[in-house]
């Protein structure tokens, strides 16, 4: 029942949740020079770093693999979770002044974090995609196959798990304003259990490979990256733990946050 007024009020509110989609971008890129350009050139400008100095110092490339694919991949992945559950997390907080003046569906404000950030993701897919074309020797150069025609179902499980972390993080965050600096933390640490610079076979043979399997992230960007390095589909077992995933915390958050909703008023 819940989830279906979420559609209905989707399709009430959907014009409200384009006005703060479009209010985030006007104040993103307000007074910037390079505006949306900046959201091509800052994930090949951090691959660039990373690259030279996990590649080169670190020496953390993989025989045969097209090192700056496999990083920019798990960083553009990495960085969308990041920044979606970061201002989902702030969005109640920050749009109190709005809910106490007018009646809105609360989770419209997390979701419309979400969807910003969702569409300067889709931007970020540009840089992905001159690297995969234009970097590699005959070697190590990644190839676009049918295969990418199955990337859509993973950044739409990435999409809801990030909404559902991000509606938990905005009720926890209503009540615990440490939330913020804690979460900080939390991505730090999640940041290096992600092998985004650092592959997985270099930890074979070690009990940590089974726990860090656990993290969702990895699961979600080993996706992409067996179609995008690889050049095939992933196993049956990837789509099926990819959409637990994605589904699971989508309806935890969905329950976490209309269980609290009514009580945001008293505590702004």
């Amino acid at each position: 029942m819940f989830f279906k007024n979420i559609y209905l009020n989707f399709r009430r509110y959907s014009f409200l949740l384009y006005e703060l989609v479009q209010r985030d971008f006007k104040v993103k890129y307000k007074r910037s020079v390079l505006g949306i350009l900046w959201s091509v050139l800052n994930p090949l400008l951090m691959m660039i770093v990373m690259s030279i100095v996990f590649s080169q110092m670190f020496r953390f490339n993989e025989p045969g693999q097209n090192f700056m694919v496999y990083l920019l991949t798990g960083l553009v992945m990495f960085s969308f979770f990041s920044e979606a559950t970061n201002t989902a997390m702030a969005s109640v907080v920050t749009n109190f002044a709005l809910i106490r003046k007018v009646y809105i569906p609360k989770y419209i404000f997390p979701l419309s974090k979400c969807l910003f950030v969702g569409v300067n993701f889709l931007i970020t897919l540009i840089p992905l995609y001159l690297i995969i074309l234009f970097t590699g020797t005959e070697e190590t150069r990644a190839v676009i196959t049918w295969a990418h025609l199955a990337l859509p179902y993973v950044f739409i499980c990435l999409f809801l798990f990030s909404l559902g972390v991000g509606l938990i993080l905005a009720t926890i965050s209503v009540f615990l304003r440490d939330m913020f600096y804690i979460y900080t933390v939390v991505l730090t640490i999640l940041q290096y259990l992600t092998p985004l610079f650092w592959n997985m076979s270099m930890l074979e043979g070690s009990g940590y490979v089974h726990i860090l399997r656990l993290n969702p992230l990895y699961q979600f960007i080993t996706f992409a990256r067996t179609i995008i390095l690889d050049a095939r589909l992933p196993e049956l077992s990837s789509f099926i733990i990819c959409g637990a995933w994605a589904i699971g915390l989508f309806i935890i958050g969905g329950i976490v946050f209309r269980a609290k909703q009514d009580k945001f008023i008293y505590y702004v």
